[in-house]
């Protein structure tokens, strides 16, 4: 039987990056992944600007920046009306920027095998359990493997955590639409979050050709608001969408007795506000780092409280904003009476994107 320290279920951002400083500390690492990659992904693009610090650590901002991409220079919200605010987002290298998913994860996946990851994709975890040496026994595909601590990196609907008994129920209350369409004329560098009737929809430029769209609505207005992206993006009624359902789910704790919960297996952010990419590559490093110090004989159990803290830290002073978003998206009249009072109190948008742009 296969023995490594640490499996990592999920090679998403916050997988790929926990196994790639696991092994670049020398540990046995595995990755077992259920998709085969390059993959796309249901999300906004967006990396903010507070990504750029892990990515330099991960020696992958160069590539970041060189892979096909969007930057972007302004957020602009629109309300049910049509009324405009317009908030300009920090300039410089390390900016915020729209990268598709297949691309991005891809950069992670492979960064994560060259430092001595084992991946396993198109493999699914189909049971776990705990042996007399308190190790986890992970049945995937066709094989059982070892290993010391797990680490559910496999997203809101986590096997990890149903398999421990440990996945809140969800709140179907949304449901969201992802694709990428041609990029409109004079679309400019910029990020729309627009307000509508039965929702919102965020648009975002991936590339010099490509628009990231994302629709989220409630279940009975979906397909509302896809006729709508149909008429005004000139979208055939045939055309694929990426869809994902729960929107929210209450959190799981990050870290139990040599397991951990990185990236949205631990908390579900809001797509609105950009940030779950940030979350994920930060969770992955700080997973990472209380794992290497456990294998390395250091205190479990301070080890551990230093992790849940900086966990918890990592969210302070920004979850407001989450929910926020979320009062927003399921009461847009009131968020678009909010963007008129913006127009005439710009600090308040400011105020708003400053949280969510910040450096760290």
């Amino acid at each position: 039987m296969e023995l490594f320290d640490v499996a990592i279920v999920g090679a998403g951002p916050s997988g790929a990056t926990c196994a790639a400083f696991c092994a670049a500390a020398g540990l046995r690492t595995l990755v077992v992944e259920r998709e085969k990659f390059p993959r796309e992904k249901v999300c906004g693009d967006c990396l903010n600007p507070a990504c750029w610090p892990v990515l330099r650590r991960l020696e992958l901002a160069d590539l970041g920046r060189a892979a096909p991409h969007g930057k972007l220079e302004a957020v602009e919200f629109i309300a049910i009306g049509g009324q405009r605010a317009h908030v300009n987002l920090p300039p410089g290298d390390e900016s915020e920027i729209a990268i598709k998913r297949s691309l991005f994860d891809n950069l992670l996946f492979t960064r994560a095998r060259e430092l001595g990851a084992e991946i396993r994709d198109a493999t699914v975890v189909r049971a776990i359990a705990r042996n007399s040496s308190h190790h986890w026994m992970v049945a995937a595909g066709e094989t059982i493997l070892e290993a010391a601590i797990l680490v559910g990196a496999d997203g809101r609907n986590s096997t990890v955590a149903r398999l421990s008994n440990l996945l809140p129920g969800p709140e179907r209350e949304r449901v969201a639409l992802q694709t990428h369409i041609p990029l409109p004329r004079k679309f400019g560098n910029r990020v729309v979050l627009q307000f509508l009737p039965e929702g919102y929809s965020g648009q975002a430029p991936v590339n010099e050709n490509e628009l990231n769209l994302c629709l989220v609505g409630r279940p009975p207005t979906i397909a509302s608001l896809r006729r709508w992206a149909e008429r005004n993006f000139e979208i055939a009624a045939d055309h694929a969408w990426r869809t994902i359902t729960p929107l929210t789910r209450a959190p799981v704790s990050a870290v139990h007795e040599n397991l951990f919960f990185i990236g949205d297996a631990a908390r579900v952010v809001e797509p609105f506000t950009g940030e779950g990419i940030y979350y994920a590559l930060r969770s992955g490093e700080l997973a990472a780092n209380a794992i290497v110090k456990i294998i390395r004989g250091q205190n479990r159990q301070v080890t551990l409280r230093e992790f849940a803290r900086a966990h918890a830290a990592m969210y302070r002073g920004r979850l407001w904003i989450n929910r926020l978003a979320r009062a927003a998206v399921l009461s847009p009249r009131i968020a678009s009476l909010f963007v008129n009072a913006a127009r005439f109190q710009p600090p308040i948008w400011r105020l708003l994107t400053a949280k969510i742009v910040r450096s760290n």
